[in-house]
C-alpha cells in the first residue's frame, strides 16, 4: 500500500558523522565549509554540530566529535542513524597513520553503520610530504574493507578550501542515494509484516 507514495517522498536531510583523530583538521574543515573561512579551533571536547545546505532542497547535519583518546571510546554513540561518514586523515603525519587506519578499521565493525557510505578525507595536503589520494586508499585498504558500500578519498586542504565542494558534492549524492534505500527498505519490511 505504501510503496507508491515513496516515489514522492523527497529526502530532505542526512545524518552525517566527521570522525578522525586529534589534530586531522575536523573542526577547521567544519568551519571552512559551513563559512568558507577558517578559525582557530582549539581540540574539541565533546563535539560541534552544524548544517550545511549542499542543494536547493537538502541539508547536511554534520556532527565533528572529538578525536582524543577518551573522546574515542563514545563514537559508537553516535553511528545510530548516521547517513554518511566523513573520516579525516592528515595526511602529513605518518606517525599516526596506522592509529587513524586502526580507528577506521574500529568503525567500519560497528553494526550501526553498515552500509553507510563513507568519504575519506586526505586533509593537509599543502603540507610537504603530505601522502597523495592514492597512496592513502592503498594504506587504509579501502578497497577491502568498504567493499559493502560507497566510498571515495578526497585529497583537500581544510585552510584553503580545495577539494571540499568535490567532498560535499560527492557526500550528498552518496547520503541521498543511502537515505533512500533505506526508506525504501523499511517501507518494504513495514509491507512484509502487514
Amino acid at each position: 500500500m505504501g510503496l507508491h507514495n515513496t516515489k514522492h517522498s523527497k529526502v530532505k536531510q542526512a545524518n552525517i558523522l566527521m570522525l578522525g583523530l586529534d589534530s586531522a583538521g575536523k573542526s577547521t574543515l567544519l568551519y571552512k565549509f559551513k563559512y568558507n573561512d577558517v578559525f582557530l579551533t582549539i581540540p574539541t571536547i565533546g563535539f560541534n554540530v552544524d548544517m550545511i545546505e549542499t542543494r536547493k532542497d537538502f541539508t547536511l547535519t554534520l556532527w565533528d566529535v572529538g578525536g582524543q583518546e577518551k573522546m574515542r571510546q563514545v563514537w559508537c554513540d553516535f553511528l545510530e542513524d548516521t547517513d554518511g561518514l566523513l573520516y579525516v586523515v592528515d595526511s602529513s603525519d605518518k606517525q599516526r597513520l596506522e592509529e587513524s587506519k586502526k580507528e577506521f578499521e574500529l568503525i567500519l565493525k560497528n553494526e550501526f553503520i553498515k552500509n553507510v557510505p563513507v568519504i575519506m578525507l586526505a586533509n593537509k595536503q599543502d603540507l610537504h610530504g603530505a601522502l597523495n589520494a592514492e597512496e592513502i586508499t592503498r594504506r587504509f585498504n579501502m578497497k577491502k574493507y568498504c567493499s559493502d558500500r560507497n566510498w571515495y578519498v578526497q585529497p583537500c586542504c581544510a585552510l584553503t578550501g580545495e577539494g571540499l565542494s568535490e567532498a560535499l558534492q560527492t557526500l550528498t549524492t552518496f547520503a541521498k542515494h543511502y537515505s533512500r534505500s533505506k526508506e525504501t527498505s523499511t517501507i518494504f519490511k513495514e509491507t512484509k509484516t502487514q
